[in-house]
């Protein structure tokens, strides 16, 4: 077995430049002696990873075939790998203590894995992630970009994000139509919201469902007492013009005035 064929269903796109995952191993910082890999592929990340000093890798990866080529070439990570999907795997089973995250991500599913990171973040004080340029920029995009949405605010709320470094297509078999981004998350001081934390999650997805509309048309579909709320400096203005703070803000304020 040489080379692993890439399958379009699964999103795969092979980096094949080793001085770009160099880099990319590089970015990940000593946060945790536990890392689990995400979408391994022919582990060209895992190579580096492996010679890593004092690490404890663990890989997660769908692809039978990947999975067959990884154990040929890494012997000693066969009890470490998990032949599953990433997004219906327990982590909190699998993982006693905390663990940061590196990977490829596939295009397809990037966010579903931030938004899985997110339910897990009490054990992820750190992720590095190559994902599509677009997504990328519009995690690390502050209040008053037009990029700025639901993954920012979300995540924001919980990890510093850093913009690391652009990846050109022709680095991956197949190339991707795309440029790609490595992004950098680090788990942030803020412990927990001061809000209702479901509420949050709701107040942000349905300002950004409607983003040209202002707060005060939005947030209509979540009950409350309307009438107590409407003359808050908030109301008048668009969900991008708001920071991770002032969601909060507007959180607490629904949350203290329900439906009469």
């Amino acid at each position: 077995m040489n080379k692993v064929k890439a399958k379009k269903h699964l999103g795969q796109h092979f980096l094949t430049d080793r001085n770009t995952a160099g880099k990319i191993v590089d970015s990940l910082q000593d946060k945790t002696r536990l890392v689990l890999e995400i979408g391994p592929g022919m582990g060209v990340l895992t190579g580096f990873l492996f010679r890593r000093l004092g690490l404890n890798l663990y890989l997660t990866e769908i692809d039978t075939e990947s999975v067959e080529y990884l154990k040929k070439y890494f012997p000693e990570l066969t009890p470490n790998i998990s032949e599953t999907d990433f997004l219906k795997e327990d982590l909190k089973k699998r993982f006693r203590e905390p663990f940061s995250i590196i990977g490829n991500f596939p295009y397809n599913i990037s966010s579903q894995i931030f938004f899985k990171i997110l339910d897990n973040r009490g054990n992820i004080p750190q992720v590095v992630g190559m994902i599509q340029k677009e997504v990328a920029e519009r995690i690390a995009a502050g209040p008053g970009s037009k990029t700025y949405g639901i993954l920012s605010v979300l995540l924001q709320a919980f990890y510093n994000i850093e913009y690391l470094f652009t990846v050109n297509e022709n680095v991956f078999s197949p190339p991707p139509k795309v440029k790609s981004a490595v992004i950098r998350l680090t788990r942030n001081e803020r412990e927990s919201l001061n809000c209702d934390e479901k509420l949050f999650f709701r107040v942000i997805k349905a300002t950004f469902l409607h983003r040209r509309k202002t707060i005060r048309n939005t947030v209509k579909s979540i009950p409350h007492n309307f009438e107590a709320t409407a003359g808050h400096e908030f109301m008048s203005k668009r969900p991008e013009q708001l920071s991770v703070e002032q969601f909060e803000e507007l959180t607490l304020l629904i949350q203290n005035n329900p439906p009469l």
